[in-house]
């Protein structure tokens, strides 16, 4: 019986990344050659100064490489003009910042719905899965509440729903634990997990976090630019 293949949704080819804003050189990114499947659930690791922010900038589309090749979710992004990266990120990524991003005028539901909204979905699809989504991150009773009505833990989870609200191919997570206590982090590993199991959806964090790296199933680490080991548990 023939298995169907797996879809790469990120792969990168020797990509590199070279700040120059000093005249003193800065590699960040040095040759870094990476796949990541449909469906895993990866931590990307390393010091600061590792890279790992740039990479997840770069695969992300908010940074440009200086060389090699970036694919994701089936397009070149490499050199892609800054409107066509606007559409793409709208389209095809979720980000979770580690200062949660949220809009403060906006309550948690209007939060949710913002990128639908961008997507030109229409008013009865944006109220049905941003309450969906708010009940599976266990805010169903906040979402008429702005961000600063809120505790971190819950503006984060809120930040959760907004990146899975467009339905993205995958989600980039920047230290999304760094401003969490330990039971906000346990709650919020939950939800990620639980999403990722059940809509297949793909998971990359940056993270410091060993708790984070303890619930990953692929830890990739950085060290100056370089992927030095990549374990699949």
């Amino acid at each position: 019986m023939t298995q169907t293949a797996i879809r790469p949704v990120i792969e990168t080819r020797n990509l590199s990344k070279t700040y120059d804003s000093t005249g003193v050189p800065v590699h960040a990114l040095n040759g870094v050659d990476l796949v990541i499947e449909e469906g895993e659930f990866t931590a990307i690791v390393g010091p600061s100064g590792s890279g790992k922010t740039t990479l997840l900038n770069i695969i992300g589309g908010l940074d440009n490489a200086s060389s090699g090749s970036a694919h994701v979710a089936d397009q070149e992004i490499t050199g892609m003009k800054e409107s066509q990266l606007i559409d793409f990120r709208l389209h095809n990524i979720g980000f979770v910042f580690q200062a949660y991003n949220l809009i403060p005028v906006l309550t948690a539901k209007e939060n949710v719905e913002f990128i639908m909204l961008m997507q030109k979905r229409s008013k009865s699809e944006r109220e049905e899965r941003s309450s969906a989504l708010l009940s599976a991150v266990g805010l169903q009773d906040q979402a008429n509440k702005r961000p600063l009505q809120m505790s971190g833990g819950q503006q984060q989870r809120v930040a959760v729903a907004r990146a899975l609200a467009s339905r993205p191919r995958f989600v980039l997570a920047d230290e999304p634990t760094a401003n969490l206590d330990s039971h906000s982090t346990s709650n919020l590993l939950d939800i990620m997990a639980r999403l990722n199991k059940e809509e297949n959806m793909t998971f990359v964090f940056s993270t410091h976090d060993q708790r984070v790296i303890d619930r990953a199933r692929r830890v990739i680490t950085l060290e100056d630019g370089r992927i030095v080991s990549d374990e699949r548990k």
